[in-house]
């Protein structure tokens, strides 16, 4: 195969799975315009239209889709056997590209990431902060981050995370104006901050369990946020309720600054685990990475 060819199938591919000419621009690290160029080449050479271009997306059409579908895994599976090839250097080298919700980036990847990267400078990582589910193998990821009770059975799951909980929390002033809550039922009776799911769109139900009984509750309030970090600064600035993890809301609580309620009926939940595809072939550096994120508590 030619190098022209290698590289115009290269980038078919990547425009494919990012059905985006601009997004596949950016992870060929060229202009949208040569992108643009590089599949008209390909598609004026077989004599073929592989992709549907509207003002909004790219999508294959059939002979895309039959094209993708045969020669994506011989392009998955070269970048794996040249990523290997970095165990013949002194140092693992490549690139590292992680999906993760800002919690787990900011508790779990911040602190490991400080202990991973002076070890291993020919390795960059690129974290996507995202808490919407991605198709992490369409998106190009070597990895995700979620809690290993959402991760998908087909995957391989490594657990980076201790098990943790969520607390419902509020102000001492807002709480000088409210009733204390002594069952999760009460919260209907109470102004909270909501949290909206990336993913579907729809509002957090709060989650409670108590002597095997357990309870998911829509609260009400002014304030929504898409985001667990605004989500505590909102309850932080007193604008109500809000249901946050507790190792972010703990060192306010420990300086006053909140108060936790109905804390008896807030169970561990499963930690944050790392997953990727069962089929990728683990690169050197990838494989330092895990060991490094790995749990060992």
């Amino acid at each position: 195969m030619a190098r022209d060819e290698f590289g115009e199938l290269r980038t078919f591919i990547v425009v494919a799975q990012a059905r985006s000419f601009t997004k596949a621009a950016a992870i060929l690290g060229v202009s949208a315009s040569a992108v643009s160029h590089t599949i008209r080449c390909l598609e004026e050479r077989l004599g073929l239209r592989l992709l549907t271009r509207t003002t909004r997306r790219v999508a294959p059409t059939e002979a895309g889709e039959r094209l993708f579908q045969s020669v994506a895994p011989h392009f998955e599976q070269i970048r794996a056997e040249i990523d290997a090839l970095s165990e013949l250097r002194e140092k693992p080298a490549g690139r590292i590209r992680i999906n993760s919700g800002i919690h787990a980036a900011e508790t779990i990847l911040r602190p490991k990431l400080a202990e991973f990267l002076p070890h291993f400078p020919d390795v960059s990582v690129e974290v996507s902060v995202n808490d919407a589910f991605v198709d992490i193998v369409g998106e190009r990821f070597d990895a995700g981050v979620r809690l290993g009770e959402s991760v998908s059975k087909d995957m391989i799951a490594v657990r980076i995370g201790p098990d943790w909980r969520f607390l419902v929390v509020g102000t001492p002033t807002y709480f000088e104006d409210h009733a204390v809550p002594r069952h999760p039922s009460d919260l209907t009776d109470h102004t909270c901050i909501n949290l909206r799911m990336s993913a579907a769109g729809g509002l957090y139900a709060w989650e409670f369990e108590k002597d095997g009984h357990a309870l998911e509750l829509r609260v009400n309030g002014q304030l929504t946020y898409d985001s667990i970090i605004p989500v505590l600064n909102a309850a932080l600035d007193g604008h109500g309720l809000a249901f946050v993890p507790e190792d972010l809301a703990q060192p306010h609580i420990e300086a006053g600054r909140l108060r936790a309620v109905l804390a008896d009926w807030c169970p561990p939940i499963q930690g944050y685990h790392l997953y990727y595809p069962n089929r990728r072939l683990a690169s050197p550096a990838f494989s330092r990475f895990l060991e490094v994120m790995r749990h060992r508590g």
